[in-house]
């Protein structure tokens, strides 16, 4: 396999996976209130999606340093397969919260099978080929394409809601089917062999030991996995809060499609800033400086669009999608630079359950976020709970100016592509 084939099936991989996700993004928060929740029991069932996710991260993780990364992806697939289908039983039946609470955390334990597992097998597969390439680039063409899919989706998914809101879900499971044949097909393993011949009890302490060694012990990866929390966890909150946040500010809770054009629209922002990695790339001298850049405007983005509250309708609507597409530009930009970051300071045989870890803090942050946030959009306003968000959104600066203080060289955006070990 050559280096553009792994590229070319790391990115359709991205594109059927993403685009099967988003079909629910942006009507999510809306399925779940028409389910009878309450804002403050549909942010409980979210952060129970997020808690599971911190609760099987770092199983996930080690599942795809030890079994294999295209074993944990098809795992993924299958497990979002079974649990979109429960989701839509939920929804006919009115179940109450605890049902929903349990198929959350459920969905969460699939995402997780993907989160460090395609990114490992990406980076692991461009150094078995030969690849001479920068990886920030190839993470800022699967962002354009995760962009590209989410635009899609998002708008698809929002249009077949407005028909029935079960629509999207369906569709989601039907796709979820070529996700995991395209995985079956094309996904191969390279550059990373699963030991075998080891107990898996020993190798499974084995792989934690040294993840915790290569994770938390080395000091650029804590401060991310500090600096996580505020910053992931709250994204988390922001991005299904917006669908109902925005028809009210547009003054018609009816208007169903425009949450999928919102979200559509952020896509649009996240496919302009994947492109943009080399002009960032060219302009930049480190990649923490991106970084904080992005950390203080998305902080400032996030309370003007609360402050868009105050607004006259549908000013507020237009000011507040503004804000959240430039929010969701910088980040789009700052992901694949961070990913590149990490990907430099982590060995391979850890590298799945490393950046498994990694998503662990976003993920805890996002069970104490959403049903607090949650809770202050039902006692005050949306608009109150954003400025907070956007508050707790900066207070992940200082662990990043720390980064930044390390000098290390996979800082350096002109090097820094091998693997250094703090």
């Amino acid at each position: 396999m050559t280096p553009e084939r792994v590229q070319r099936t790391y990115l359709v991989l991205l594109l059927l996976q993403t685009l099967a996700a988003s079909l629910i993004w942006g009507i999510n928060t809306l399925f779940l209130l028409d389910a009878g929740l309450s804002i403050t029991e549909a942010f409980v069932a979210n952060a129970a999606y997020t808690a599971g996710m911190v609760i099987f991260e770092v199983p996930t993780g080690v599942v795809a340093d030890t079994f294999g990364r295209r074993v944990s992806f098809i795992l993924g697939a299958a497990t979002l397969l079974v649990t979109t289908a429960a989701y839509l039983g939920l929804w006919y039946a009115q179940a109450g919260i605890g049902w929903w609470i349990l198929v959350s955390a459920l969905i969460g334990l699939g995402f997780t099978f993907f989160s460090g597992a395609t990114e490992a097998w990406l980076v692991d597969a461009l150094e078995a080929t030969g690849f001479e390439g920068v990886t920030e680039t190839v993470f800022g063409k699967g962002q354009a394409v995760t962009g590209a899919a989410t635009l899609i989706g998002t708008i698809g998914g929002g249009l077949l809601g407005q028909i029935n809101l079960g629509l999207p879900y369906i569709a989601r499971s039907v796709l979820l089917l070529a996700v995991i044949g395209a995985a079956w097909a094309w996904m191969h393993d390279l550059g990373y062999e699963p030991t075998k011949g080891v107990a898996i009890g020993a190798q499974v302490r084995g792989i934690l030991r040294s993840s915790i060694k290569h994770g938390y012990n080395n000091p650029p990866i804590r401060m991310f996995m500090l600096a996580a929390p505020f910053a992931s966890g709250v994204s988390i909150w922001i991005f299904y809060a917006f669908q109902p946040y925005l028809l009210e500010l547009f003054g018609d809770p009816n208007a169903t499609y425009l949450a999928g054009i919102a979200a559509a629209v952020f896509a649009v922002a996240q496919m302009i800033g994947g492109a943009s990695i080399r002009l960032v790339r060219r302009v930049s001298t480190t990649r923490s400086g991106v970084l904080i850049t992005q950390i203080v405007v998305g902080s400032l983005a996030l309370i003007g669009v609360g402050l868009a509250e105050g607004l006259e309708i549908p000013v507020g609507f237009w000011v507040a999608i503004a804000l959240l597409t430039l929010f969701s530009l910088f980040s789009s930009i700052a992901f694949p630079i961070q990913q590149a970051y990490m990907n430099g300071c982590i060995p391979s045989e850890q590298r799945a359950t490393v950046l498994s870890f990694v998503s662990l803090t976003g993920s805890a942050g996002g069970v104490v976020a959403q049903p607090a946030l949650g809770r202050v959009a039902d006692v005050f306003s949306f608009g109150v709970a954003y400025i907070v968000a956007g508050v707790i959104y900066v207070l992940s600066l200082p662990f990043l100016i720390a980064v930044k203080r390390m000098g290390l060289a996979a800082d350096r955006v002109t090097g820094g592509e091998k693997t250094i070990v703090a």
